[in-house]
C-alpha cells in the first residue's frame, strides 16, 4: 500500500493531488515498468508478420525499431491527453494508455508477409478508426447495452485464441524459423521457459511490484539467459541515433476498406474496455463511479491518441487495466504520479537506442513473455463470461459465434472465394464472431425452447452462472 508519509488519506483519493516529486517520480515510472513489455510486444509482432524487423541484416530493421520508439512516445502522449486533458478531451484520471493488443488480429492478416510497403494501409486504419472511436465519446453511455458480458467475454477470448499461436511460434524460434532444423529446438524451448517459470513463480510467490512487474522480469532472466548461451547481439545498438523525433507519414497513408472497417469496429472494442477501466479506477481508487463526463473524456482521448499515433507511424492505443490494478495496490489516486511516468516514456521514445537496445531481445525470450501475456487475454475472457447468465439462449449465441469465428481462423481457405477485402476481415475470425454475438444477443428472444436447445448441445444446458447441466437435463 502507499507510504502514508505521501500525503493524507483524503490526498490519496484525490485525482488533483500532487505528491513531492521525490515521490511521484519514482511511482511514476512503477506505472510504466507495470506496461513496458505489452507495450512495445505488438509493434514486435506486427513489424514480425509484415517479415521485416527480424535480423539485423534486414534492410527493414530500423522501420521495427522505429515502430518500438513510436510504441512508447505516443503511449506518453496519449496517457498526457488522459492525464492532463485537452479540452473535452481526457478523463483527468490516472489512465495510461499503451499499444492494444486487441487490434493484432485485425492488423496482423493486413500485413502478413507484405513487408514494409503494408504499413501505408495499416496507418491509413489505424487514422480513421482512431478518429471513429474518438466519436464514440459522444455516445458511449447508450451504446454499452449493445456489449454485455457475452458478447465482451467472447470477443476478449477470441482476441487470445487468435494470438496463441503467435507465442507458440517465436518460442519455437520465429516465424522465419519454420522448416528450419533450428525452429523448435531444445535450446530455444528452455530460453523461452525460463521466462514463463520466472514469471509465474514472481507472480505467486511475491507481492507488490515484484508480482506486477512479473513478465518484465521474467524476460529480463530469459534475456540473461540467451545473453550467456550467445543469443544476443549488440551490433544494432552502437549503430543506432542518440536522439530522433517521430517522423510525420513515416510509412504514408493509404485507406482500405478492409483496414478501415476492421480498425473501427475494433474501437468500438476498445472504447468498451476504456469504460470499464475508468470505472476500476474511481472505484478501486476514489470509492465512487465514473462521472459522464469522465467516461466521454476517457473515449476521446483513447480514439484521438490513436489517430494521431497512425500519423506518425504508430499503432492503436487503449487504457491498460494492469496500471489500474497498480492504482489499488499503491492507493496512490494522483493524475499527476501518472504523467510522470507519461513524460518518462516520451523521452525514452525519442531514444534510439532504447529501441535498439529492446530489438536485441531473442524472438524466444519475447515468446515465453506472450505465452504468459496471450494466455492472460484468454484467461480475462473467460473470466468476464463467468458472469454470463449461461441460460440456453446464451449457450446457442456462443456456440455459434465461436464456432464460425474460430473455425474461420484455422481454416482461412474456406472463404477464399470472396472478395480481397471481405475475405481478410472474416478471416480473423474476431469480426465474424464479434458482430455474430451482438446480432444475435438483439435479436433472438430471451428464452428458447428447451427441446430445441437439449437437441443442439447434447442435453448440456447451463442453468446458472458458472452452473453444471442438472441431472434431469442429461
Amino acid at each position: 500500500m502507499a507510504d502514508i508519509s505521501i500525503g493524507t488519506a483524503e490526498q490519496l483519493r484525490d485525482p488533483n493531488f500532487t505528491p513531492p516529486l521525490t515521490k511521484a517520480v519514482p511511482l511514476g515510472i512503477q506505472h510504466v515498468l507495470a506496461m513496458f513489455v505489452s507495450n512495445v510486444t505488438p509493434a514486435i509482432i506486427v513489424a514480425g508478420a509484415a517479415g521485416f524487423g527480424f535480423g539485423s541484416n534486414s534492410p527493414d530493421f530500423p522501420e521495427m525499431i522505429y515502430m518500438i520508439q513510436m510504441s512508447m512516445v505516443f503511449a506518453g502522449i496519449a496517457t498526457l491527453f488522459q492525464t492532463i486533458g485537452v479540452g473535452p478531451m481526457g478523463a483527468r484520471l490516472p489512465i495510461v494508455q499503451g499499444t492494444s493488443f486487441a487490434f493484432l488480429p485485425i492488423m496482423i492478416p493486413l500485413v502478413a508477409g507484405k513487408g514494409v510497403d503494408a504499413m501505408a494501409g495499416l496507418m491509413g486504419g489505424v487514422l480513421i478508426g482512431g478518429l471513429f472511436q474518438g466519436s464514440l465519446g459522444l455516445i458511449i453511455n447508450k451504446i454499452r447495452f449493445a456489449l454485455p458480458p457475452l458478447v465482451t467475454g467472447l470477443i476478449v477470448t477470441m482476441i487470445g485464441l487468435a494470438l496463441v499461436r503467435v507465442g507458440i511460434q517465436y518460442a519455437a524460434g520465429g516465424v522465419p524459423a519454420i522448416g528450419t532444423p533450428e525452429y523448435g529446438s531444445l535450446q530455444n524451448w528452455f530460453v523461452a521457459s525460463v521466462v514463463i517459470v520466472v514469471t509465474l513463480g514472481l507472480k505467486f510467490f511475491t507481492r507488490g511490484m515484484m508480482s506486477i512487474s512479473a513478465v518484465l522480469l521474467g524476460l529480463i532472466a530469459g534475456y540473461v539467459v540467451a545473453l550467456l548461451m550467445g543469443m544476443v547481439s549488440f551490433g544494432n545498438v552502437a549503430n543506432a541515433a542518440v536522439f530522433a523525433l517521430p517522423d510525420p507519414l513515416h510509412f504514408g497513408l493509404d485507406f482500405q476498406l478492409a483496414a478501415i472497417v476492421g480498425f473501427c469496429f475494433m474501437g468500438v472494442v476498445s472504447a468498451i474496455e476504456t469504460v470499464g477501466d475508468v470505472s476500476g479506477i474511481t472505484k478501486g481508487g476514489a470509492s465512487r463511479e465514473a462521472t459522464g463526463e469522465e467516461l466521454a473524456g476517457a473515449t476521446y482521448a483513447d480514439g484521438f491518441g490513436s489517430a494521431i499515433a497512425g500519423l506518425f507511424g504508430g499503432l492503436p492505443n487503449t487504457s491498460f487495466s494492469q496500471n489500474v490494478g497498480l492504482i489499488a495496490i499503491t492507493g496512490v489516486m494522483s493524475r499527476h504520479v501518472v504523467t510522470c511516468g507519461a513524460v518518462f516514456l516520451i523521452v525514452a521514445g525519442m531514444v534510439p537506442k532504447v529501441g535498439a537496445a529492446i530489438s536485441t531481445v531473442p524472438i524466444e525470450v519475447l515468446g515465453g513473455g506472450v505465452i504468459v501475456m496471450f494466455g492472460m487475454v484468454v484467461a480475462a475472457g473467460v473470466s468476464m463470461l463467468s458472469d454470463v447468465n449461461w441460460n440456453r439462449r446464451n449457450m446457442v449465441i456462443f456456440a455459434i459465434a465461436l464456432s464460425i469465428g474460430l473455425g474461420l481462423q484455422l481454416e482461412p481457405d474456406g472463404v477464399q472465394h470472396l472478395p480481397d477485402t471481405l475475405r481478410v476481415l472474416m478471416t480473423s475470425g474476431l469480426l465474424p464472431a464479434a458482430v455474430i454475438a451482438i446480432v444475435l444477443n438483439l435479436v433472438l428472444p430471451d428464452e428458447i425452447a428447451d427441446e430445441a436447445t437439449d437437441e443442439v448441445s447434447g442435453g448440456m444446458a447451463g442453468h446458472a452462472r458458472g452452473s453444471l447441466p442438472k441431472d434431469d437435463h442429461v
